[in-house]
């Protein structure tokens, strides 16, 4: 029997492309810095004062995206501002400041102007996925928001396809420069989001109604307290593990490549082929998250994403990497990699049916963004060992280890499945 679904609105389509199309552009923002990585600093660390060696280039590209992943923990400021001016506004806000400190990055002399425009934009980034999920979910039918959900993520690691062609075709020909001030697009959509998108109803009616309200105290009320800090912890885990591994991608593959015999202009188009994998892997696997949440509940499925990020990093990074012609093995590992990690697209179904309204923007940013600090730690202490080692993949492969200590985290978790959203 065919089931039918609640028509969307104009309203509710338009604002769900926005949003889609904000959380693509974010992607494509955040990725853009892991494509550029190796060129980047190879220009910038000589002009300040320090060499460019691998393992200097490795370690420097580690402090930055840890100061980019501090950025992004500060966005969760993001969320009161959202729970008392409304999700559209900051969702256009967030934008914004992710799409100029982005192009602004293009102008970058030396490395720590490049650390400084990416911490700043980390900020917008981080905010955008908090605002973009709260909206979809209480905008769109009860009925769809589960899958709205789903959409809504693969627009995301659409943004890594969509930084992997331009890193193909711009990138290769007029260098890393121009990929940052292809950064600046979204300020077209910011604008958009200001003017045409509206505010879902579910948000205006409990504004109106408790407009004094202190959502970031109430998290840890006695009520909210545990969910809060299991979500935090789970949201820890998969950054520092996903993050871990997808950041150094385009580095494996190059050096890869550069093993295989490939040089020049080919580099960045191997770099390239490996995102695009990566992403639709991810893409599959955030459409595949809302079917396996609904048939069997959040927690069982996230244990089932979490056990095959832990395979799939460590046989990637761990073996693969290290292969005679290891390129085509690791190509293929990227696959499933970006597969398991389409987890995120389950927080942004799991996370809006534990809280009620008046806080669930302070909520999504909250539990999204503090673990970025701890995984801002953990890439100081990754980016170490692989100056000390002299080699990548091991150090990233034992990051593996935070999707077991995940496993025992997600029992303590509360299960919402069948639940509506509260109001």
């Amino acid at each position: 029997m065919m089931i039918t679904r609640t028509p969307l609105s104009a309203a509710q389509r338009t604002g769900f492309w926005a949003a889609w199309l904000g959380w693509t552009l974010d992607g494509m923002d955040s990725f853009i810095y892991a494509l550029v990585l190796i060129p980047a600093l190879n220009e910038l660390l000589p002009r300040s004062g320090m060499p460019a060696t691998a393992p200097d280039v490795a370690y420097a590209g580690s402090v930055l995206f840890a100061l980019f992943l501090v950025g992004w923990g500060l966005s969760f400021l993001c969320g009161p501002l959202a729970d008392r001016y409304g999700r559209t506004r900051m969702l256009a806000a967030s934008v914004l400041v992710y799409a100029l400190f982005t192009g602004a990055a293009a102008l970058a002399q030396n490395v720590w102007q490049l650390a400084i425009f990416r911490l700043l934009a980390g900020i917008g980034i981080g905010g955008e996925w908090a605002l973009a999920g709260t909206y979809v979910a209480e905008s769109w039918p009860e009925d769809r928001r589960v899958m709205g959900a789903g959409y809504l993520q693969t627009g995301y690691y659409t943004g890594f396809f969509l930084a992997a062609a331009l890193n193909a075709t711009i990138g290769a020909h007029f260098g890393w420069r121009a990929m940052f001030l292809c950064g600046l697009a979204p300020v077209i959509l910011a604008l958009y989001i200001a003017i045409q998108v509206k505010e879902p109803t579910r948000w205006e009616s409990a504004h109106h109604a408790k407009a004094q309200a202190q959502p970031l105290r109430a998290l840890f009320s006695r009520d909210f307290r545990t969910r809060t800090v299991v979500n935090a912890a789970l949201l820890t885990i998969a950054i520092i593990g996903l993050w871990a591994g997808a950041v150094y991608v385009p580095t494996a593959v190059i050096t890869l490549a550069k093993q295989a015999g490939f040089s020049g202009s080919a580099l960045p188009h191997w770099a390239s082929m490996g995102t695009a994998l990566l992403s639709v892997g991810t893409i599959l696997g955030c459409l595949a998250a809302p079917l396996l949440a609904d048939a069997l509940g959040r927690r069982y499925a996230l244990a089932i994403y979490f056990l095959g990020m832990a395979v799939c990093i460590a046989v990637t990074f761990g073996w693969a990497f290290y292969r005679p012609e290891g390129l085509q093995g690791f190509l293929v590992g990227l696959f499933f990699l970006g597969f398991f990690g389409g987890n995120f697209a389950l927080y942004t179904v799991w996370l809006p049916e534990q809280y009620p309204t008046i806080m669930r923007a302070t909520a999504f940013a909250f539990t999204t963004s503090v673990g970025r600090f701890i995984a801002a730690g953990v890439n100081f202490i990754l980016a170490y060992a692989i100056q000390s080692s002299g080699t990548l993949g091991v150090p990233v492969a034992w990051t593996a280890l935070a999707f077991v200590l995940g496993l025992l985290v997600i029992p303590w978790a509360i299960e919402t499945r069948g639940e509506r959203l509260p109001s």
